[in-house]
């Protein structure tokens, strides 16, 4: 019996088969048609389960309409420049043709199309499009002619020279698998078509056969197939899929595998100084160690290894506690596109990948759904607000890949990258906004962001309608309509988010100033007060639930002054304005007198104001500034109070070059003589 259940687990399918008896531990049946697998034994640990964002409609005023311009604005452009603008597309015809054509292109240019599909898959579930699904199909039908006999599918070695396939830890081919199987994933959960999907299984099954061997080593360069292993198990449950990523995790640490010269390229570089179960400290590339953590929290949720749980704390503590910008981007060295020492936080130099702001909330969602702790959708919540939405331009067609804290002019968006990693991976992002938003566990419902939205969720065998209206991030409202079909008992967890309760950010990196105590906010049931509990920064409101039954609290969003630690040297001095979870930054387009001159004020009043940037409805803040400005002969400075208006971080750079700073000084520490600058009229203080 083993024999024979095990030869056709490794081809990848059972059919036919209605039992499988008891061996050692349950094997579970067919989920998906054709295919049954075994599980492991272990007990998940996950608190909860984040709600796809396919069970999740959203309404509201601010996500809606950027999920409808990434859905037609944005996936144009990016099937515009991966089909006719770059050689993308035509790397899969070519190997299809195997006519030996030659590659055109970078090495990992396969990623960029898959991660297009991804987003495009989600736009499908968000914004229902014919011609949309059409041009995916026909991407899909190249992709599987793509592939080779053995399952094996990379245009770049396969155009190239097939002999050099898994040879350079470096080339990326893993990295592109895990993104084919996160993008065959989408689009099987979406369409239910399983083509792309079969594609992938072929090619996760020939990486098993070639590397999970004895005495075998390998890892990848660029982590990323370790979360989507985990994601192609989910959807198969096959646990091949999620052994094989334990053992690339368990790959790292172990030295001796790489031999490349570039300087960059160390074992801090691949997060490979230490087994990942050792780590405690973030290191080298931001996006990659990204991948790395949030792979590893899957694979704890799935096996329940609390080894992976106990160091991805470890390591979270050092990023967020050190190493994270205001606007939860990070990976603040250009020359390794990540991490540096701690505390090395410039603001003009920053680099700050967008690609590495999705990766921490992706990261960050998986931390909480193991931990069940708010302070990780804190953070989250930061990142997706601030350093990730920034490197989308409001009219949908332009990005930033480095996202800056401070510019002379110099930073503008661009409409496409050589490495174009960014545009598909912020289109993916807030398509599927909605993953982040609702949670269920078996006692009850988890409010995780604060967007107008409803879901479907069952609980404890009854169907619960879950709705919220709200015009958050502007305000802090929030209507929640909880509508079970029938009456029933369970909690409702609603987060507190950390920036009403005082706490910028989790650690003492920043904080607010003259903060004294600590909100608690009310919770009002059918109108009347209700009591709660607070469990790890979430507010525990248990009761018999009816239909009708509406929850109302408020977040009061107050403009927030944030002071950064000592050790933060750049931003010493100076003073970064927060209201709600939208960092805001004073740009030259609304400054017309210069940004760089202008001195905050200890004791300004800051006045939120509605506003607009292009078409983007905002609160921006209004106050009265400190400027300083030449005297009339110009031998002299002297100062002189100016209005000032400060917009959200994410809005800047849409309306041509302009000067921008987030960190505003207290004080005048050094004047720089005769400076000018075609993008900014005055001195820089």
């Amino acid at each position: 019996m083993n024999e024979t259940v095990n030869k056709y687990l490794a081809a990848g399918y059972i059919t036919g088969l209605k039992k499988i008896l008891h061996m050692k531990r349950m094997i579970s049946l067919l989920i998906i048609p054709g295919i049954c697998f075994k599980t492991f034994s272990q007990t998940p640990l996950e608190k909860f389960e984040f709600v796809n964002f396919s069970k999740v409609n959203i309404t509201d005023d601010f996500w809606k309409p950027k999920i409808d311009k990434v859905a037609t604005v944005t996936m144009a452009a990016c099937i515009y420049q991966t089909e006719v603008k770059t050689p993308r597309i035509r790397n899969f015809e070519k190997v299809a043709r195997n006519t030996g054509e030659k590659f055109e292109g970078l090495f990992y240019d396969d990623s960029d199309v898959y991660k297009a599909l991804e987003a495009m898959s989600y736009a499908l579930k968000t914004h229902p499009d014919s011609s949309l699904e059409k041009k995916a199909d026909d991407w899909i039908d190249k992709i599987a002619a793509a592939q080779l006999p053995d399952g094996y599918l990379d245009t770049y070695f396969t155009l190239t020279d097939l002999k050099k396939r898994w040879t350079n830890i470096e080339a990326h081919e893993d990295y592109n698998a895990g993104h084919l199987i996160e993008a065959a994933v989408a689009y099987y959960n979406v369409t239910g078509k399983r083509k792309l999907l079969d594609v992938a299984i072929r090619f996760a099954n020939h990486i098993d056969s070639t590397f999970r061997l004895s005495n075998r080593k390998w890892f990848s360069g660029h982590e990323e197939i370790e979360l989507a292993l985990v994601k192609l198990y989910k959807v198969t449950k096959n646990d091949r899929y999620l052994k094989l990523a334990d053992w690339y995790l368990q790959q790292r640490g172990q030295g001796g595998i790489y031999t490349y010269g570039k300087t960059w390229f160390t074992p801090a570089y691949w997060q490979d100084l230490k087994p990942v179960k050792d780590q405690t400290e973030i290191t080298g590339h931001a996006v990659r160690a990204m991948y790395l953590y949030t792979g590893a929290a899957d694979v704890a949720a799935q096996t329940g290894d609390a080894g992976y749980m106990n160091a991805m704390q470890k390591v979270w503590e050092d990023v967020v506690y050190r190493n994270m910008y205001i606007t939860g981007g990070i990976g603040s060295a250009g020359d390794n596109e990540g991490f540096s020492k701690d505390y090395d936080l410039p603001n003009e130099d920053a680099y700050c990948e967008t690609c590495a702001s999705v990766g921490m909330v992706l990261w960050n969602q998986r931390m909480c759904q193991l931990t069940g702790d708010s302070k990780y959708v804190d953070v989250l919540e930061r990142s997706l607000y601030n350093g990730a939405l920034d490197g989308l331009s409001l009219s949908g067609d332009r990005f930033f890949y480095d996202n800056v804290l401070a510019s002379n002019g110099q930073h503008q968006r661009r409409e496409w990258f050589g490495t174009a990693c960014c545009p598909s991976n912020i289109a993916r992002l807030v398509t599927s906004v909605g993953n982040y938003i609702y949670g269920k566990s078996d006692d009850g419902i988890w409010i995780n962001l604060f967007a107008g939205s409803n879901t479907k969720l069952n609980i404890k065998g009854t169907d619960v309608l879950v709705q919220t209206q709200t015009n958050y991030p502007w305000d802090g409202q929030v209507k929640l309509s909880i509508d079970p079909s029938k009456k029933s008992k369970f909690k409702v967890y609603v987060r507190i988010p950390g920036w009403y309760s005082g706490n910028t950010v989790p650690g003492n990196l920043y904080s607010v100033v003259n903060n004294v105590t600590e909100k608690k906010p009310e919770f009002k049931l059918n109108g009347k007060q209700v009591f709660y509990t607070i469990e790890n920064g979430y507010a525990v409101i248990e009761n018999n639930w009816n239909k009708g039954d509406v929850l109302d609290f408020n977040f009061a969003m107050e403009p927030e002054k944030i002071r950064a630690g000592s050790a933060v040297k750049y931003d010493e001095g100076r003073i970064a304005l927060q209201r709600g979870p939208i960092v805001y930054c004073v740009e030259g387009a609304d400054n017309k007198d210069g940004v760089w001159n202008l001195i905050f004020p200890e004791n300004v009043t800051l006045r939120p104001v509605e506003y607009k940037v292009l078409n983007e409805k905002v609160v921006a803040l209004q106050g009265e500034f400190n400027s300083a400005a030449p005297g009339n002969d110009g031998k002299e400075i002297k100062m002189v109070k100016r209005s000032v208006t400060a917009i959200p971080y994410y809005c800047w750079a849409n309306r041509g070059a302009n000067a921008m700073q987030v960190w505003l000084p207290e004080k005048v520490k050094e004047v720089k003589i005769n400076y000018q600058s075609k993008y900014e009229d005055g001195g820089n203080y």
